[in-house]
């Protein structure tokens, strides 16, 4: 069994078909997806938990269709929009057994939105909502090109308001340096590795790849965006994250069933020590 960690299942991209391609997804492989409860801001970001309560009781029913899971948070540019009645909105989400995370969140200086000092507030405030409610934390960062400034404000938060929870989390769609993951993993972060890890410039990312301890890593889609090499410029969907699993698997000289093994292994010991996917 694969998981997608990664997936924003409530994109409109998937309003035509979205049985059909969960039901691609466990045709698959693919046991169990996380989906991402960001919206388009906070408005929305009870759609992932909508969509995990339309299909899991299909799934139970004898719908051939993954687990799915459901994350609720604030994305970067949207914490301008974070204000009381938002936060108590994500508190609330955070409650619910089927929301097993806090995301994704983080700073994103690259492109041009919230201004980064309401992007830092707007983070600090989830962590400690996420705190509160025990919940791991899914880290979206992404610096300005040539820089290390996002990475240089992510660590110095999380190691002060972070860390001592011991709760960790996941860096989403990793793009850093060897240096970015091995703070990551001194946090006690798992590292996910997208589509992206497949495109022929990315040599830089299959180098810090093949340096992660494979109880460490997870695989996603970051659907409906970064498909594989294979399918660039199309629309990405879990099923697609066979083919990120099997990447690894090859820069790891391991088979993709032993990828998926671990990786399921270690999404399951950061969010449910008990899995449920059988239920």
């Amino acid at each position: 069994m694969l998981i997608d960690s990664h997936a924003h299942l409530d994109s409109p991209r998937y309003s035509d078909d979205r049985a059909a391609m969960l039901a691609r997804a466990a045709e698959a492989g693919v046991g169990a997806v996380l989906s991402i409860g960001i919206g388009e801001g906070p408005n929305e970001m009870h759609r992932a938990l909508d969509i995990c309560r339309e299909f899991n009781p299909q799934r139970a029913a004898g719908a051939h269709f993954p687990r799915l899971y459901a994350s609720a948070g604030i994305y970067p540019h949207s914490t301008a929009e974070a204000d009381h009645a938002a936060l108590v909105k994500l508190d609330r989400l955070l409650a619910d057994p089927e929301v097993i995370a806090c995301g994704e969140i983080g700073l994103d200086y690259f492109h041009q939105g919230a201004p980064h000092d309401v992007q830092r507030e707007g983070f600090i405030r989830q962590l400690e909502i996420a705190a509160l409610r025990k919940r791991p934390i899914l880290i979206h960062c992404r610096p300005k090109d040539g820089t290390s400034d996002a990475w240089d404000d992510l660590f110095e938060i999380l190691e002060q308001n972070w860390a001592r929870t011991a709760l960790g989390g996941i860096m989403h769609c990793f793009g850093g340096g060897w240096d970015e993951a091995r703070r990551s993993l001194d946090l006690g972060f798992l590292i996910s590795f997208a589509g992206n890890l497949t495109y022929p410039k990315a040599q830089a990312l299959r180098d810090v790849a093949r340096r992660v301890p494979l109880d460490s890593v997870l695989v996603e889609t970051d659907a409906p965006w970064l498909a594989p090499a294979t399918h660039r410029g199309k629309r990405n969907e879990p099923a697609m994250v066979v083919e990120t699993a099997q990447k690894l698997a090859d820069l790891l000289g391991l088979d993709r069933d032993e990828i998926a093994a671990a990786t399921t292994k270690n999404f399951f010991r950061l969010f449910l020590p008990q899995p449920d996917v059988g239920n």
